[in-house]
Parts: C-alpha cells; sequence; structure tokens
C-alpha cells in the first residue's frame, strides 16, 4: 500500500501527467482537494472507488481515511492543485505517515507561474533583465512567514516575483515593491490559470490595484511581479545557442 500526493496541475485536466493519470486509474482510494482541483481530474478513478472532496475536511479527517485505507492495503492518490512541492500542505501529512510507517510517493505537477507563463506567451526569465524567479505568497490570515523573507528582501534582486495568496492584499503589494520596482513595473494578475474561465490581467504597481477591482477578483489568482514581464525586443539572445560561445555538447566555435 501507498499514499500518491499527486499534482493535478494548476486546473486543465490536459495539464495532469501521465504518471498521475495512471496513478488516479489504479487507486481505490483518492482523496482529492475539490476547492482546486477540478472533478475531471479524478474522473478517471476506477469504478467503485471512494472519491472524496478533502475541501471541507480536516487533517485528521483525511488522515484517518488514509489509515483506513492502509488497513486494507488499498493505495490511496492524495491529489493536491499545482506542484504539491509548492503550498500543498503535504510537509504534516508526510509526518504522520512517517511515524506510522505508511509508505508515500510524490508525483509532481504544472505550478501555476508555469502555466501562467504560457498562456500569456512569454519567458518569465529574460536575459541580462531578470534569471531569477522567487515563488512566495502573502501571510494574510494563513502561516505567518519567517523573519527575512519579506517582499522587500525579494524585491532588492530585481528577480520576477511570483506571489500567492495576494490578490486581497495588492494596497501593501504595492507599498513594499514601488520603491523597489518603481511605479511603472510591470504586475500581471493571473486569475484561475488554465481553466475555461480564465483570465490575465496587464498593468503595473501603479495601476493594477483598479484593475483587479473593476474585475471583481477576490481569490485564485497569482501575481506576477518583474521588468521581464515587459514586452522588451531589444534584450541580448542567450548564450545558450551562441554559435560563439562553445559548450560540452557543442565545443567548436563557429568561424565566421
Amino acid at each position: 500500500m501507498t499514499v500518491y500526493f499527486i499534482g493535478a496541475g494548476p486546473g486543465d485536466p490536459e495539464l495532469l501527467t501521465i504518471k498521475a493519470q495512471k496513478t488516479i486509474a489504479r487507486c481505490p482510494v483518492c482523496l482529492y482537494a475539490g476547492s482546486l482541483v477540478p472533478e475531471q481530474v479524478v474522473a478517471g478513478a476506477p469504478d467503485g472507488a471512494r472519491v472524496m472532496d478533502t475541501a471541507p475536511m480536516t487533517l485528521d479527517d483525511t488522515h484517518a481515511e488514509i489509515v483506513t485505507a492502509h488497513a486494507k492495503g488499498q493505495d490511496v492518490a492524495r491529489v493536491h492543485s499545482g506542484d504539491p512541492s509548492l503550498y500543498g500542505a503535504i510537509a504534516e501529512q508526510i509526518r504522520r505517515l512517517k511515524a506510522e510507517g505508511i509508505p508515500y510517493e510524490i508525483i509532481p505537477g504544472v505550478p501555476a507561474y508555469a502555466a501562467a507563463a504560457a498562456a500569456l506567451g512569454q519567458e518569465l526569465t529574460v536575459p541580462e533583465i531578470a534569471q531569477s524567479i522567487v515563488l512566495t505568497r502573502m501571510s494574510m490570515k494563513s502561516t505567518s512567514m519567517p523573519a527575512g523573507e519579506t517582499l522587500e528582501n525579494f524585491a532588492r534582486t530585481g528577480a520576477t516575483l511570483a506571489i500567492h495568496l495576494g490578490i486581497r492584499a495588492l494596497r501593501e503589494i504595492e507599498r513594499q515593491l514601488i520603491p523597489y520596482y518603481g511605479e511603472d513595473c510591470p504586475v500581471i494578475v493571473a486569475y484561475r490559470a488554465s481553466w475555461p474561465d480564465e483570465l490575465y490581467l496587464r498593468g503595473t504597481l501603479k495601476d493594477i490595484r483598479e484593475k483587479v477591482r473593476a474585475e471583481k477578483i477576490t481569490r485564485t489568482a497569482l501575481i506576477l511581479v518583474g521588468p521581464a514581464l515587459a514586452e522588451v525586443k531589444d534584450f541580448r539572445d542567450s548564450a545558450l545557442y551562441d554559435p560563439e560561445t562553445p559548450h560540452v555538447l557543442r565545443p567548436k566555435v563557429k568561424v565566421s
């Protein structure tokens, strides 16, 4: 018996990995985060499977289901949105599994920031503009942030920021980021990335809050901030395919 923590991706059932799809199809127990994972993702569970939406359940409730399945020798598909490694709340589940000797495996999924970048048709790391992406969140009513993990500290790097759980804190995001990025820094709000009703709002740190308010977006949104989001055309090509830059798979420099 094994518990499989499965990344369902951002919402589009077709972004589910083949491995994830096959695992769900053979697990007699399926626990999925229904508030963020569409039912189509778990529709492939086998006939007669115990399929439960964990949105109204507590950690004790979900663990009890796993313990029962373990006693019966039944594999469990524990389906989370996006990729389980990022805000998947799997650490506390794994801690309990390890304490009771219950085997588990993690199957990665497509994260929301990757789905958003694909829908926008752009790269988030542009040569000499931004080569790092900071995945972070606002604390608000959720777990507090560790000391030092502040937007100001991340902003000092000039990296592309992917801010989760921050759509209701746009005023605070503006206050903390404008001194480092400037009012005209590009911002993209990705609402329900890859879902049928997905929406992408482009703006700046100065005006994005009004645009979000006009669309009445209050949850399920990712905020991307940084100069790499601008529609820049005069950036330098990367060295990856540069004929003048040799590397281990292309050791010879092209002679002009």
